[in-house]
């Protein structure tokens, strides 16, 4: 029997290993799902506690004042710790960063019950701020990390589609638990959830997709002394240094005032404040569409050829937004304004993003998380507090219309950001996201 077995080999014999079959990394890759998973835990504590917090603060002795400190102080305490983000990144690994911001952003939410003291709300707040902070760095630079280069569009369309699922979900549901007296559930809730992505974290190989790609030595045709030429979409900017981000930092960052100014004074700006859920819901769906398609787009033909066309559109969007929220019978031209504004701003996130970690080089991809991020923090900061300063003055209107003429003065910053040169598509991914072999060579 042995003998006559032995004629017919076993098929399993001949398979791969499983972990051949499905690669650590790569956009079909474990890495990545469990990165996304984790975002979708963070950012699931994040997003509802934007609104949830202030009410908390704002049912205690604290009033209207209190409820908009709490947010302050978590931002602040956000951008604070972006700061150091490259003293930690040389000293930690992205995964350790990860996890510890998960937990920071996680265990304090469940302190929130405790009590609805301005002191205490404001000292878990603050905690909060600096895990948020770490977390919001270090998922974007992850990204870099655990995708190769001409994978990277999608895989940034599919991070922010992670990022914005909770806040089209979560936000809305965690203001009516909270408005029924449910608050201790929404801070168990968003608790357990960030930290329940610690474990995802710990699950990760630790692999980076730069160290399974084959080294040039081994990739030579026999007989040849000559490496292959390098692809040209894994390669840095010309320039070799960090300047080339403070351009495309600077276009977010003017393109998301827009975005704090409408989520804050929205229902204040639209004649029918009952519209105002709607016209939320509908921005961030928006937004989640503009940066997977930007994504896909990017992949295809190069980073940076959306950034002009992009930035160009926030600008008329806020400006006829501005003209028509104000007037009842104009109030569904206004709802279309602020998804055409969802839908371009989404591409402009993606797109910015995909060029700063192309700018930064390969061993970048921390630095231009952390500015990347501090850009869309601090825009959607200033546009929060300046619409705010300005309305009295200008009226809600009018200080759109500001917002708008700000974005309109960035735009030709993007027209030299724009991929001129024509960029050659990557060759096709097969189901498991590793590159086909060439044997053409």
């Amino acid at each position: 029997m042995a003998a006559f077995t032995s004629l017919f080999p076993s098929r399993c014999r001949q398979r791969p290993p499983h972990r051949d079959r499905r690669p650590a990394t790569g956009l079909a890759g474990r890495d990545f799902l469990l990165l996304l998973l984790a975002t979708l835990g963070t950012f699931a504590n994040y997003a509802p506690m934007l609104t949830v917090v202030p009410l908390w603060t704002a049912r205690g002795a604290a009033g209207e004042g209190g409820a908009g400190a709490a947010t302050a102080v978590t931002m602040a305490t956000t951008v604070a710790v972006q700061l150091c983000m490259g003293w930690l990144t040389r000293r930690f690994t992205l995964r350790r960063l990860l996890g510890a911001g998960a937990l920071l952003l996680g265990l304090p939410t469940f302190g929130y019950v405790l009590s609805s003291g301005l002191a205490w709300v404001l000292t878990v707040s603050a905690v909060r701020g600096v895990g948020f902070g770490v977390v919001a760095v270090t998922g974007s630079a992850l990204v870099a990390e655990l995708v190769p280069p001409e994978q990277r569009g999608r895989a940034v369309g599919w991070y922010g589609v992670a990022v914005g699922v909770p806040q089209v979900v979560l936000l809305p549901l965690g203001v009516w638990l909270a408005a029924e007296g449910h608050f201790g559930v929404v801070f168990a809730a968003a608790g357990a959830l960030s930290v329940g992505a610690v474990p995802l974290v710990a699950a990760m190989s630790g692999r980076s997709a730069a160290s399974l790609r084959p080294s040039p030595t081994a990739s030579r045709p026999p007989g040849s002394s000559r490496p292959p030429a390098p692809s040209r979409t894994s390669q840095p900017s010309a320039s070799g240094s960090y300047r080339p981000l403070l351009r495309p930092a600077l276009l977010l960052a003017a393109a998301s005032v827009a975005l704090g100014g409408l989520t804050s004074f929205l229902p204040f700006v639209l004649a029918r404040p009952d519209l105002a859920p709607t016209a939320l819901l509908v921005l961030f769906v928006a937004m989640i569409v503009g940066r997977w398609a930007a994504g896909v787009w990017s992949d295809r033909r190069g980073p940076g050829r959306l950034v002009l066309p992009a930035a160009a559109v926030c600008s008329p969007a806020v400006a006829v937004l501005a003209l028509t929220a104000g007037h009842e019978a104009t109030v569904p031209v206004a709802l279309v304004m602020v998804a055409l504004y969802g839908l371009a701003d989404g591409a402009l996130q993606n797109e910015t993003l995909v060029l700063m970690f192309r700018r930064a080089g390969p061993h970048g991809g921390a630095a231009a998380g952390t500015a990347w991020n501090m850009a869309y923090d601090g825009g959607t900061g200033l546009g929060s507090a300046g619409v705010g300063l300005a309305a009295p003055w200008l009226g809600p209107a009018g200080a759109f219309g500001a917002v708008a003429a700000l974005i309109a003065l960035s735009v030709p910053g993007g027209a030299r950001l724009r991929t001129n040169r024509r960029v050659r598509r990557a060759p096709p991914v097969d189901a498991s996201g590793d590159m086909p072999s060439r044997s053409d060579s």
